[in-house]
């Protein structure tokens, strides 16, 4: 979204304010014998920035004619790249908004859209950086050869000490600054962009189907399954445990029957079971056996079944 909506702009911001600047310096030259005097020469500059090319007159002091001066350097190769850069990242721009709003799903098939928008947000990243770099230090010396004082000393009236020299008017840098800090703003922008063409790819697709864990979610994984094996054989060991026996199932009941000075004692029959689905439990109990005197007669092993 940032790509949409921002880089058309800044792209435009600055190569339109490199493209378009114009300088002026205006110098007045004074002669010490007051035959020529307030003399003006003005001095004019701009893009491309072929400062060896432009060239103005200069009167001379002890003679009735001029001399013809040119100023140094050639700064048209980083200008034009600077400038070229901004006009091409202003088109793809463009046409990447088009794309990303009225063709997203074609955009979108077969990862061929967002693998392109990938290579090009990169070289654009770089191109951006190489001709941001080259326009700041071309921008620095273009001041250094247009510096008034640098000026003055090309002119031969002037390095005679008893003519008067003096700058009227300076150049103003403020559009080709503002150009430079929009260079460095458009280097931001596409590198940020970087990271957000990239999770359109399949490359960052193919990576997320086998995320690896971090050694906190393996913490909170094994912890997990550490709690549920003890829930697990927490509810087997209640499962396989022994039932009490039910009172109820084996009601034994005795009857006494008063009679002759004897006491009997009878079991009464086995309860009805109860309809359960589950398995009945068996344990080993220990067997009593009483004679008619209520007196233990033997002991042995006996089987309960308790049905669920």
């Amino acid at each position: 979204m940032c790509m949409v909506i921002f880089a058309p702009i800044f792209a435009i911001c600055a190569f339109a304010t490199c493209g378009g600047y114009y300088g002026h310096l205006q110098v007045k030259v004074d002669c010490a014998d007051r035959r020529q005097g307030n003399l003006s020469i003005n001095i004019d500059f701009g893009y491309p920035f072929r400062l060896k090319e432009v060239h103005f007159k200069a009167p001379l002091c002890d003679a009735k004619r001029d001399e013809i001066l040119f100023l140094d350097g050639d700064f048209s190769s980083p200008a034009q790249f600077f400038l070229i850069v901004g006009v091409f990242a202003f088109l793809y721009s463009l046409l990447a908004t088009i794309v990303y709003v009225f063709y997203q799903n074609k955009y979108l098939k077969h990862n061929r859209g967002p693998l392109v928008d990938f290579l090009v947000t990169l070289t654009f990243s770089f191109m951006w950086l190489v001709s941001s770099c080259c326009w700041a230090k071309a921008l620095s010396d273009i001041k250094t050869a247009t510096n008034p004082t640098q000026v003055l000393l090309l002119f031969s009236a002037c390095r005679a000490q008893e003519n008067k020299c003096t700058v009227t008017q300076e150049p103003r840098w403020s559009r080709l600054n503002t150009s430079v800090v929009f260079g460095f703003v458009n280097i931001v922008l596409w590198v940020g962009n970087i990271w957000f063409v990239f999770k359109e790819t399949g490359w960052y697709k193919t990576g997320q189907r086998y995320p690896t864990r971090s050694a906190s979610g393996k913490r909170a994984s094994e912890m997990r399954q550490r709690l549920y094996s003890e829930s697990s054989f927490e509810q087997s060991e209640e499962s396989f445990a022994p039932q009490p026996s039910r009172q109820d199932s084996f009601n034994q009941s005795k009857v006494e029957l008063k009679g002759g000075g004897q006491h009997v004692h009878r079991q009464s029959s086995f309860s009805q079971p109860q309809v359960s689905l589950s398995l009945p439990h068996a344990y080993l109990g220990k067997q009593v056996v009483y004679d008619r005197e209520n007196k233990e007669v033997s002991k042995g092993p006996r089987i309960f079944v308790n049905q669920m």
